[in-house]
């Protein structure tokens, strides 16, 4: 399955969740696209709640079908509990690393970024989204791409960022300090679900 290039907004009517994490899509209609979108009526059944649950967390992140099935198997294979470790894996991804770190205004910028070459982790360049960055490693700007517009931007309208990354606004670089805690990540996920999808 290809990854999805279409409409955001559309998709985060449809499944009843803000993609973007700032609710701009929901604001006008809350409820799904097409005529009989504001039907309450509707009813899922458990394996619909499930799959919906995966869609919304599959594509916030911006993954495809096999990529996502891929890191849910190694988060099985991590200890602890199946659910956060695909949490702590999918935030651990460069192309997320960058838009926390407020590099980018959305995760999808954030990887066309890393796609191009601006990036650099502990000094090296890397320019695939999917790299996972390791708790202590340095993301930053690489030197030529200090000037590039859409990253100014992005830093200069990024207020806030999570606990778990630091940055330093004019060396342009910033640095994973630790896994993130529960609390810290969207709390309108349920990532139980997404463990009784794939085991069921």
């Amino acid at each position: 399955m290809a990854r999805y290039t279409g409409p955001v907004y559309k998709k985060s009517r449809r499944l009843g969740f803000s993609l973007l994490e700032n609710g701009k899509e929901l604001a006008k209609r809350p409820y799904a696209p097409g005529a009989h979108g504001n039907d309450s009526r509707r009813k899922s059944s458990e394996y619909g709640i499930q799959l919906a649950e995966k869609q919304k967390i599959r594509l916030m992140y911006g993954l495809n079908e096999k990529q996502f099935h891929r890191l849910f198997d190694k988060a099985a294979r991590m200890k602890g509990q199946n659910g956060y470790n695909l949490l702590c894996l999918l935030e651990s991804r460069l192309d997320n690393m960058v838009y926390r770190l407020g590099l980018a205004k959305t995760r999808k910028a954030a990887r066309q970024v890393v796609n191009h070459g601006h990036i650099t982790v502990n000094g090296v360049k890397v320019d695939i989204p999917s790299y996972q960055v390791k708790v202590g490693d340095i993301i930053a700007v690489k030197e030529n791409s200090l000037d590039h517009p859409a990253i100014k931007e992005a830093v200069e309208t990024t207020l806030t960022r999570p606990a778990f990354v630091e940055f330093d606004k004019n060396k342009m670089c910033g640095k994973f300090l630790r896994l993130p805690d529960r609390s810290e990540l969207n709390q309108d996920i349920n990532e139980t679900l997404i463990v009784e999808y794939y085991n069921r």
